[in-house]
Formats: structure tokens, C-alpha cells, sequence
């Protein structure tokens, strides 16, 4: 009676060892958004080319959202970026299933646009041109649409800007760009295009060599 005890006992723990190395879609999705490495530390005070960045109360924005790293299955190389729209993220990919995910708002062009594209130059304290639609929409920024808003901590396209051309070398007006606008993180800003917390962008700025291999995938 003992040994047939054992045995079942050992068949059953057999079982479970089988279930727990069975694959399967739904163990794939979970294993993909495991949350391996949290930054939330990373949001306070910083000194950046001369601008005082203040320090986000990060504890404000759903954890979901603070830069970290997460198994992500794809097929895409490291370097890719890809931008999911509707849940609110875009991830950097990295060598070995991982990527950096980033917590990102999104505006109205943020929305108007999806599909392939390169990061064709960034640039460091950007300069922000508003288009022309915005200026109909809101005539106080419409003296801006020539000379453009200089550098700054209220500029609405905050510490770096990463610009989008499309195969053919043509500027898609789609921009990836930080915002003083914390609180807009998780949400569908009313307009801009893709928009991170200032120290996201200036951490996605220093991975992101500028070139036809910098890809971005844009998904709604």
C-alpha cells in the first residue's frame, strides 16, 4: 500500500511538472507582460543642458506606466520601436525577448497616423513648430507656427524629440517627444502625437541611433 501511495504521489508531481512546461496562448501573453526590471526611482530632479527638470511625483501615475523591462516576444530586431496606441505604450526593443516599455499619451495625431517610418534625426531641447491645424484650432499658438517656441520647460514637446520620416524619406509630421504634461501619461492627450515623461525621453533618446535602421512601428 505504501508503494502504491508513492507511486501516485510521483505520478501526480510528474503531472504538474508537465503542466508547468506546457505553452500555450494564454501563458505567452502573461510571460510577455511579466514585469522583470521597475524604474520608478528614476523620476526625480535632473540637470539637462542647463534646464532644472522638476521631479514627477511618479507615485500619481499607475505603475504599469513607469519605464521598466519586459519579456516582449517579436519577431522585429533589437533597436525596433514599436508603438501600441491604444494601450498606451511603446517598447524599445532589446536583444533576447526583452524590451524597455515606456508609459506614452497619445493626441488626436497621435491617432490620425499608423504604419512604418525611421527615426530620421532627434534633437535635444527642440524647437516646436505647431502645424497649421492646431493654430485654427487654438489662435494663441498660431504665432508660433513660423518662428516656433524656443527650448524650454513649458515647450510642448519637452527635452528631446525624435522625428519620423517614412520609406520614402519624407517627414510624417509624427513625432515622439517628451511633455511637461506628466499627468497626461495612460491618456488621449488633445493633441501632439506621441508624448513620454521627460526622463522616458531622454532615456529613449540615448538608445536611439538615427538612421533607415531605427525603425518604428506605429499599431493602433
Amino acid at each position: 500500500m505504501r508503494f502504491r501511495t508513492f507511486m501516485t504521489v510521483l505520478g501526480l508531481a510528474a503531472t504538474v511538472a508537465l503542466a508547468g512546461c506546457t505553452t500555450t496562448g494564454e501563458s505567452q501573453e502573461t510571460a510577455q507582460s511579466t514585469k522583470v526590471e521597475i524604474f520608478s526611482d528614476s523620476y526625480g530632479k535632473v540637470t539637462d543642458a542647463g534646464y532644472a527638470l522638476p521631479a514627477i511625483p511618479i507615485q500619481k501615475i499607475d505603475k504599469k506606466f513607469h519605464r521598466q523591462i519586459v519579456n516582449y516576444s517579436t519577431l522585429e530586431k533589437p533597436g525596433t520601436i514599436i508603438v501600441n496606441t491604444r494601450e498606451r505604450f511603446l517598447y524599445y526593443v532589446l536583444p533576447r525577448g526583452k524590451a524597455v516599455r515606456y508609459g506614452i499619451g497619445v493626441g488626436k495625431e497621435g491617432f490620425a497616423w499608423e504604419g512604418k517610418a525611421y527615426v530620421a534625426w532627434k534633437q535635444a531641447w527642440p524647437t516646436w513648430h505647431p502645424p497649421k491645424e492646431m493654430a485654427e484650432r487654438k489662435p494663441e499658438v498660431a504665432k508660433y507656427v513660423e518662428k516656433g517656441m524656443g527650448p524650454g520647460l513649458n515647450n510642448p514637446l519637452g527635452a528631446r524629440a525624435l522625428y519620423l520620416f517614412n520609406e520614402k524619406g519624407q517627414d510624417t509630421l509624427f513625432r515622439l517627444h517628451g511633455t511637461p504634461e506628466w499627468s497626461s501619461i495612460g491618456t488621449a492627450a488633445s493633441s501632439g502625437c506621441i508624448r513620454l515623461m521627460n526622463q522616458d525621453i531622454i532615456d529613449l533618446y540615448e538608445r536611439v541611433k538615427p538612421g533607415r535602421s531605427a525603425k518604428v512601428i506605429v499599431q493602433q
